[in-house]
């Protein structure tokens, strides 16, 4: 199972910015993780929350439970030294996305803590970059059980 965890804010896809973001909703975002789930043969663990320590307690959940994250912290991501701990711990291969390009943007959205414990970072592919994801975590996992 890969688990794709959404932060803050992500629910208003859409709607918010949409000049920064795009015009598809986190639904949009949704259908195209299930159908790149279809296609992978893999389950699909697909959240978002507004709350850090609820994105905390999910993370942490995932240990022993998925073979891979994809997370979008949004904005804990340059925030959450907790959010960098829990997935450091978790120990299963993460990958983060961001929507925008994060390193075009303001000077405090160009680091994330959240990005040491990802394995990679994808960012400024628009939501395509979900897809984009989960297809990197499950090639890790595939390797890892050729090991």
């Amino acid at each position: 199972m890969i688990a794709v965890l959404n932060g803050p804010n992500l629910n208003m896809l859409g709607l918010r910015q949409p000049e920064i973001y795009g015009r598809a909703t986190l639904d949009d975002v949704e259908q195209l993780c299930l159908a790149t789930a279809e296609r992978l043969d893999v389950a699909l663990d697909f959240r978002q929350t507004n709350i850090e320590g609820e994105l905390i307690s999910w993370v942490q959940e995932m240990r022993g439970r998925a073979r891979g994250v994809v997370i979008n912290p949004a904005g804990y991501g340059h925030t959450s030294i907790a959010l960098m701990d829990a997935l450091l711990a978790v120990g299963v291969p993460t990958v983060e996305v961001h929507i925008s390009n994060i390193h075009r943007r303001e000077d405090f959205r160009r680091h994330t803590y959240t990005a040491r414990a990802a394995i990679g970072v994808i960012c400024g592919l628009g939501v395509r970059g979900y897809a984009l994801a989960m297809q990197a975590v499950f090639d890790m996992i595939e390797d890892e059980d050729e090991r």
